[in-house]
């Protein structure tokens, strides 16, 4: 039984997901195979029939944990996923960190002019980032993928229009109202898989997964999803405190979302 707030969180995201799926001719979604994306996976195939009907993008640098790609390979097996896999060049980067920076973005440019993909699901919660609580469940990007973040469309009601330019695209963002303890009931109680990296080893676990490069572990004893549930229940300890901190911070952050980072 799954509990009312998060019934209600899914019935907006699955709306939210079918609303696109109906506007848009040719969409995609981006999958780190991270918590948030494979729940934002898990919502389609439920919103869908079973399947994911849209392909499913991971921006690869090559540098993700062993645990990830396997994750990676036996979900998309699983489930039947229709996954493009991009390789993101490392190089030097001054906005961000070279793994995760604005190489990513530019190789999923790439991506989205190879297969023309009007519109791109992306997993961000409002709760994750200041700089995140300015977007929109529709929000337009520019040929260029820059993000207008003073002059977001309105959103009133139901309806999720936004304008779309002739050379840009619309990122389509189902788990806006989301916060992190409400990815993990969802989890609980609909038995999504995730990453086993999430679970302690040795006391410690990743609470927020990237790269190799860019991502530590943080001291805990959550072995499941029980575990992490009460966890976050008390912690005061922020989500992506794990997460490279020059990537992080504010004016860093809006910069790479205004050049299309997720």
């Amino acid at each position: 039984m799954i509990k009312q707030d998060v019934r209600e969180l899914e019935e907006k995201s699955i709306y939210i997901m079918r609303e696109a799926n109906a506007k848009f001719k040719n969409m995609a979604a981006l999958w780190s195979m991270g918590k948030d994306s494979t729940t934002m996976l898990a919502l389609a195939r439920k919103a869908f029939l079973g399947k994911v009907p849209f392909p499913v993008i991971h921006i690869d640098n090559s540098i993700d944990f062993p645990e990830t790609y396997k994750f990676r390979e036996d979900l998309a097996k699983k489930w039947k996923l229709d996954l493009i896999v991009a390789d993101s060049q490392i190089k030097p980067d001054l906005v961000g960190a070279a793994c995760c920076g604005k190489n990513k973005p530019e190789t999923l440019k790439k991506v989205m002019a190879k297969y023309g993909f009007d519109a791109l699901i992306v997993s961000i919660r409002r709760d994750e980032h200041g700089i995140r609580a300015k977007e929109r469940y529709m929000s337009p990007r520019d040929k260029n993928f820059r993000w207008d973040y003073k002059n977001q469309p309105a959103e009133l009601w139901d309806d999720y229009s936004s304008k779309l330019d002739d050379a840009g695209h619309i990122r389509v963002h189902p788990l806006l109202d989301w916060n992190e303890i409400d990815i993990w009931n969802y989890i609980k109680q609909e038995h999504v898989p995730v990453n086993p990296l999430y679970f302690s080893r040795d006391g410690y676990r990743y609470r927020s997964l990237g790269c190799t490069h860019c991502t530590i572990p943080l001291k805990s004893n959550s072995k499941n999803v029980d575990d992490i549930i009460k966890e976050l229940e008390t912690t005061k300890e922020e989500e992506r405190s794990g997460r490279s901190m020059d990537k992080e911070r504010e004016y860093v952050m809006q910069k790479l979302r205004s050049l299309g980072y997720m």
